[in-house]
């Protein structure tokens, strides 16, 4: 890789369908000359979207960042149910879906909203015993995971289209982390009567990155570049700290420094604007708990 590494910071990649989310950072490693990128939070092959990847110092950002809720648009299928609840499997049942009331699709999606509890697709990244369900599936194991509580803070059903004996729902779905919108089709269908899967599933936000500061895969490659760069993500991610410069020497070495009185992990900022940290309050101190500029 080139010895000039790119500055540290977050690449939002509007991922495309057909690629899965270690593809997009084998990629972003390429285009950037560095091996020094991760992501936070992955995104099935089909489905496309935000999809945030950390580069170079940024990568300590990322399992700290709130990435706890995300916003998706897709696409249900009513009348046939898949192996992986999504257009990816191979059809286990068909039923005619065209006697479903509107009324009743209305009703199943607000029982599906709020806090629910959810059974993950067997074909899910969930580990059971230390590995993947979905690798488990592959080897021809039964898995059956358990249901666990998430929060689908809106469900809206936005078009409905009939074809047949077929009836296709777009919808937008917002939603806690390790929600399945996969899921939901398939409770979705089951609870109808009918089967369902997912068609289409795009990513539009992930906690406060949306598709308006993602890059395609095309465009990075054009002109390599970040999206944000260090201090501007943690600005964004984080809430702020702003400190003088003995707090800001204090910090570099890892020590302790007073309290912000800001609840949560905050990012530290010197008298320059630039991002020393991220810390968390404990009684009157402060105590680092990333250093991102090193003394």
């Amino acid at each position: 890789m080139s010895a000039q590494a790119p500055p540290p910071g977050l690449l939002i990649v509007d991922k495309p369908g057909g690629m899965t989310s270690h593809d997009v950072v084998a990629k972003a490693r390429r285009f950037l000359r560095t091996r020094k990128i991760g992501h936070a939070g992955t995104l099935d092959p089909m489905a496309t979207g935000v999809l945030v990847l950390g580069v170079e110092r940024a990568t300590k950002l990322l399992g700290h960042l709130a990435l706890d809720r995300k916003t998706y648009l897709a696409t249900i299928v009513l009348g046939s149910s898949t192996t992986t609840d999504d257009a990816e499997g191979e059809t286990t049942s068909r039923t005619d879906a065209s006697r479903v009331e509107d009324s009743d699709i209305a009703a199943e999606i607000t029982a599906l909203t709020g806090d629910i509890l959810q059974k993950p697709s067997a074909v899910s990244a969930v580990k059971v015993d230390g590995k993947r369900a979905y690798a488990r599936v592959r080897a021809g194991e039964e898995v059956d995971l358990l249901a666990r509580p998430v929060t689908v803070h809106r469900f809206d059903l936005l078009a409905t289209r009939r074809e047949g004996e077929r009836v296709e729902l777009d919808v937008m779905v917002d939603c806690s982390s390790g929600t399945y919108v996969r899921a939901l089709a398939r409770d979705l269908g089951a609870a109808l009567g009918v089967g369902g899967h997912l068609a289409a599933l795009r990513r539009t936000s992930v906690g406060p990155f949306t598709l308006a500061r993602a890059r395609s895969l095309d465009d990075v490659e054009r002109a390599p570049g970040l999206s944000l760069r260090l201090a501007e993500a943690v600005a964004a991610a984080f809430p702020r700290a702003d400190v003088d410069a003995p707090v800001a020497n204090a910090i570099r070495h890892g020590q302790r420094i007073p309290a912000a009185g800001i609840d949560g992990t905050y990012g530290v900022f010197g008298p320059e604007g630039r991002v020393l940290a991220l810390a968390q309050d404990t009684g009157r101190v402060a105590k680092p708990v990333v250093v991102l500029d090193p003394a």
